[in-house]
């Protein structure tokens, strides 16, 4: 299997998710690497430490794979799965990792509450397109894996899906080549966001509206 580390030109897999969030998180990441944590994320990253290590397990004739690292040259990304599930079915695809055919489902988790955010799916679906890409075969669906709640997601990886999919990998590459910084704006995610600090999207858009009002008491002077 060819290794994706060898193409820098491949953008995290991550990315595209952070950039389903917020273009402007996405963007602070990719462009000017700013990265800051909360108890949010803090709790995430422990979460997926403690349960994942890259290993292979096999129940029976079934194969699980953690921390899996995929790529594909279509999206123009690589990354990691957090676990693919592999079940022995004869219409499957090879895999080097057992004998016989397999069908292949991704899992992603997350940590929280759970939440059907969009991001999720879009992450998840990339990882799918990413296995197709690499070992063959047709991905239907996969599952979102909420860590706290123990509960798990099925998420069908729809035309619509894929689509939305390959519109934000084709998003994040052009913020990328174009090197710019969308404006802040303020909304509910903000509160959570770990990065408010450096983006600072209440600060940015009361500048402005200061700056609005000094221009318009200019304005006005001049009439008088």
């Amino acid at each position: 299997m060819p290794s994706s580390s060898a193409d820098p030109e491949l953008l995290p897999l991550s990315w595209l998710a952070q950039y389903g969030y917020c273009p402007r998180r996405c963007a602070l990441l990719a462009l000017e690497r700013v990265w800051s944590e909360n108890e949010f994320t803090a709790a995430g990253r422990a979460q997926h430490q403690k349960v994942h290590t890259a290993r292979v397990e096999r129940r029976g004739e079934n194969i699980s794979l953690f921390e899996l690292p995929v790529f594909s040259r279509a999206l123009g990304v690589s990354g990691l799965c957090d676990c693919v599930e592999a079940a022995q079915s004869p219409d499957g695809i090879h895999l080097p990792y057992g004998d016989g055919r397999y069908r292949l489902y991704p899992v992603e988790y997350k940590h929280g509450i759970v939440r059907d955010e969009a991001e999720y799916h879009i992450q998840l679906c990339a990882q799918a397109i990413c296995l197709e890409e690499q070992f063959g075969g047709a991905i239907s669906a996969g599952a979102i894996f909420f860590i706290d709640a123990h509960r798990r997601d099925e998420v069908p990886l729809t035309p619509e899906l894929r689509k939305a999919t390959t519109d934000t990998a084709k998003a994040v590459a052009l913020l990328v080549a174009r090197q710019l910084l969308p404006q802040a704006k303020y909304s509910a995610k903000c509160r959570k966001c770990s990065m408010q600090d450096e983006c600072a999207p209440k600060l940015r858009h009361s500048s402005a509206a200061y700056c609005q009002t000094i221009w318009n008491t200019v304005l006005e002077e001049d009439l008088l």
